[in-house]
């Protein structure tokens, strides 16, 4: 299992600090990508939080088709090396197809699957076997007992480095639900379970031709998620959210990180004394 999840994994009764996974939704420009990435590793360092940086080079299932995807494969991991190798912090991104997976594992340190492709049998399996760590985006549609065949999918093909993440539950039109009852179940597979606290606020293509979202909700349901024991945290994070190119309405501006994630520490230590 990658370092970061072994020693933080509450699932396997750790002790240790509760671990980060932040970022942009997608990269847009060096400049921005690097300013975050920098930001977030002085932050979490200062403050003793393991941290794995998040930004996607393609985002592939946007709602319309005059959407922002991001740079692409081969430019966006070339900025996600520089970062991983300037910065010296692991790094996370999606991938959205079978041919971007060898490039993608010759960089990230853990290949995200995202929650529409959690059910490709074919696509998960290919992943697996990089042997990378996958951390799977659990799907919106998907119950979270339900979570544990992608979990044997994976290990089927002897890759036993795996993440879960739950990101809320579709509710009628253009809305999630997060079940936080599904944090102890996902974990009951053995594998350590992340929050993902800035999707779950997400308002699925309530934009019309975008997702929208409701960011000021998201400290709480973090809150909520480290109570009830959740491994990891996952936000979305930008300098400027209404100026992001994508899930501006759900990202979190990066002045109120600090105070966010004192609070998710201080409640991580009391719920695992």
């Amino acid at each position: 299992m990658f370092k970061i999840f072994k020693e933080n994994s509450n699932s396997a009764g750790s002790k240790s600090a509760l671990a980060v996974i932040a970022g942009p939704c997608v990269i847009e420009d060096d400049h921005t990508t690097f300013e975050i990435a920098a930001f977030l590793k002085n932050l979490t360092a200062e403050l003793g939080i393991p941290f794995v940086f998040k930004a996607s080079f393609d985002k592939a299932n946007r709602t319309s088709i005059q959407s922002y995807r991001g740079p692409g494969l081969e430019k966006g991991l070339d900025l996600l090396g520089r970062i991983k190798q300037d910065l010296s912090i692991p790094v996370l991104s999606d991938v959205h197809a079978i041919h971007q997976l060898d490039a993608a594992a010759k960089v990230l340190d853990i290949l995200q699957i995202p929650a529409f492709l959690c059910r490709q049998t074919d696509f998960v399996l290919a992943a697996a076997r990089t042997g990378r760590t996958i951390n799977v985006k659990k799907g919106q549609f998907l119950a979270p007992w339900d979570v544990v065949n992608i979990v044997e999918k994976i290990r089927s093909v002897g890759n036993d480095d795996i993440v879960l993440t739950e990101r809320g539950v579709m509710f009628g039109y253009n809305n999630l639900v997060a079940d936080l009852r599904s944090i102890s179940i996902m974990q009951s597979t053995g594998c350590p379970v992340v929050f993902d606290a800035t999707h779950s606020v997400q308002l699925p293509g309530g934009a019309g031709g975008s997702s929208g979202g409701q960011r000021e909700h998201a400290p709480t349901l973090a809150k909520a998620a480290v109570a009830a024991g959740a491994d990891a945290v996952f936000v979305e994070v930008h300098p400027r959210p209404d100026q992001a190119l994508c899930d501006g309405p759900n990202s979190l501006p990066l002045d109120d990180l600090r105070n966010l994630f004192i609070q998710l520490k201080a409640i991580h230590r009391i719920v695992n004394p």
